[in-house]
């Protein structure tokens, strides 16, 4: 599950990567940490009340914060909130993951997984890892509102390429194809949620760690 990653190009290159309106969105590019705002696609429905419209509604850009606020029950959650989805049957997350419209794409260019082994320092190692078909990517997310409006990441089970890493879980990555981004953000879950699958380790590439 990565602590941190980069969306390295603005507002307006990640509206046209995703086709969506971005409005007047700030973000110029740069790193997202835990418990930061960040740009996430939706199906447009976000904040809107009352019944689905017939006709369905252009993809929107909005910024929501990375990091959801843990359920009453749980006392020991980070401060910046629930980072990821690791079960997707877990009932703090079904109900929005069966409703398409909480379900959102999260753009990047790269994200960071923390490595099993450190320096000499101490400091545990940092693996980036970029795609090599797609400058600009989208990771599976979910949005629930409370008083915070805040987005987690979906997970599935590490690849060749993250196990080397010493991982065991991985972001879900969409495939570049408009019609899986479409299926994440309007289609039912018992289609939806089969896109939860490791990306291909042989599309993925290690880099070292960006600047910025």
């Amino acid at each position: 599950m990565p602590m941190l990653y980069r969306l390295d190009v603005a507002a307006s290159a990640v509206g046209r990567a995703f086709g969506a309106e971005a409005g007047n969105d700030p973000w110029r590019g740069g790193h997202v940490a835990p418990g930061s705002f960040a740009p996430v696609i939706t199906a447009g429905r976000e904040m809107i009340a009352g019944p689905r419209p017939s006709e369905r509604q252009p993809s929107r850009m909005v910024p929501r914060l990375w990091g959801v606020p843990p359920p009453p029950s749980v006392h020991d959650a980070p401060r910046h909130g629930i980072l990821s989805v690791r079960n997707a049957d877990s009932p703090f997350w079904i109900g929005n993951l069966r409703n398409s419209e909480f379900r959102c794409l999260v753009p990047c260019t790269a994200f960071m997984e923390w490595g099993r082994t450190r320096d000499r320092e101490g400091k545990r190692s940092q693996h980036w890892f970029a795609l090599a078909d797609q400058p600009v990517f989208a990771m599976a997310g979910v949005w629930k509102d409370s008083e915070i409006p805040g987005f987690a990441l979906l997970t599935c089970e590490a690849n060749a390429a993250l196990r080397a890493a010493g991982r065991d879980t991985m972001p879900v990555i969409l495939s570049p194809d408009r019609a899986a981004q479409d299926l994440w953000l309007h289609g039912g879950w018992d289609r939806a949620g089969r896109l939860i699958v490791p990306y291909s380790s042989s599309l993925m590439r290690e880099r070292g760690s960006p600047a910025g």
